[in-house]
């Protein structure tokens, strides 16, 4: 709360004394938290409420080869949202930033990122020593498996794991109501569980990851081979690429399986295999409550979550004799990491009380 100033004027005549206050005036300043989250491509940020509720949307192209320029532009935009909240009368406690890649146990240092030019970067000194705020770091998909666990479709769960099904694959994991970060805090990169010894080449140098079989590189993969093979069974992919498979997307694969394409619901039915054997592995290890399956190939809905649902269950460890964990989209969508950056910034802050440079 501010309060305005009390000013007394006081004047006298003839042994008069007249005394004028102005009323005094309370303003309530409603306390919201920046949340970040950095991309290979883009920078998104947002002010957050206590409640995991929007505002000041803002965002920013990601340099993502200079090192330098990625911590500016995202200091720009910590800036901005920052004073657009104020202005509204909004208290700024903390910021947390979502980071596309692996953070330190400390929380201070990104240790690599594979779409970034991020090798052991001090990125919270350096945001801190730019913005003048206290800053947190988390892995992207922990962020998110922390908004879709506090304000998303896992809001009623105590233990959950986050499947993020992209590009690659990511994952978060909350346990006993408490994210799970491991001690070097790398965990939970279940995109790099090896499902296939000898298989197809991943992005991480390994053969057989989760990854290379239910991503959405890989659905690609597999529907341009099967375009540039000349299969009959691929004609509807053929013609929304124009028959040049390098020009086909993840999109036109969605847009064709809803359409109802053999081919494509084919390719659904492959990676949602893929996955649900993988998430079955997962579950034998953490026994988690609720499985929340996030990312842009998520948005096949049923499509994804059908097959991925059926093999869950033939491959589930003790199926019969246990509870079969819910398998459930998640809600937030690409807000998720920003809404959960943000909430881990505030409890982090506020169990800390750490000040700028802690």
């Amino acid at each position: 709360m501010s309060l305005l100033t009390i000013r007394i004027t006081v004047t006298r005549q003839r042994r008069k004394i007249t005394v004028t206050r102005q009323r005094r005036k309370w303003v309530e300043l409603v306390a919201v938290n920046i949340g970040i989250d950095v991309g290979g491509t883009g920078i998104k940020g947002a002010a957050v409420g206590e409640d995991g509720t929007l505002s000041h949307r803002s965002e920013r192209v990601t340099p993502a080869q200079d090192v330098d320029a990625i911590s500016g532009a995202i200091a720009d935009l910590i800036r901005e949202i920052a004073s657009a909240a104020e202005r509204e009368g909004q208290q700024v406690d903390a910021v947390g930033v979502a980071c596309a890649g692996f953070i330190d146990s400390a929380g201070g240092t990104v240790l690599f990122a594979p779409n970034l030019a991020w090798r052991d970067a001090p990125l919270k000194a350096r945001l801190e020593a730019s913005v003048g705020r206290p800053i947190f770091l988390e892995n992207d998909a922990n962020a998110a498996a922390w908004g879709e666990f506090r304000f998303g479709g896992a809001r009623e769960a105590d233990d959950m794991l986050l499947v993020t099904i992209g590009t690659g694959v990511g994952g978060g994991i909350v346990s006993d109501g408490e994210l799970l970060r491991g001690s070097e805090g790398v965990a939970a990169e279940i995109g790099h569980l090896r499902v296939m010894p000898e298989g197809v080449r991943c992005g991480c140098g390994n053969r057989g990851c989760l990854e290379s079989y239910a991503s959405g590189t890989a659905l690609v993969r597999e529907a341009r081979e099967l375009v540039s093979g000349g299969s009959p069974h691929a004609g509807a992919l053929s013609d929304l690429c124009g028959g040049d498979p390098q020009s086909l997307t993840g999109q036109m694969v969605t847009q064709a399986a809803t359409a109802g394409d053999p081919a494509a619901t084919e390719l659904f039915a492959d990676l949602g295999r893929w996955l649900g054997e993988g998430i079955a592995s997962m579950v034998a290890i953490l026994d988690p409550e609720l499985i929340v399956i996030g990312g842009g190939v998520s948005e096949a809905g049923d499509l994804l979550l059908g097959p991925t649902e059926v093999a869950f269950a033939r491959q589930l460890t003790g199926r019969g004799h246990r509870r079969q964990a819910d398998i459930v989209l998640a809600v937030l969508g690409n807000d998720a990491g920003m809404i959960g950056a943000a909430d881990l910034a505030a409890r982090r802050a506020g169990a800390t009380g750490a000040p700028v440079g802690d």
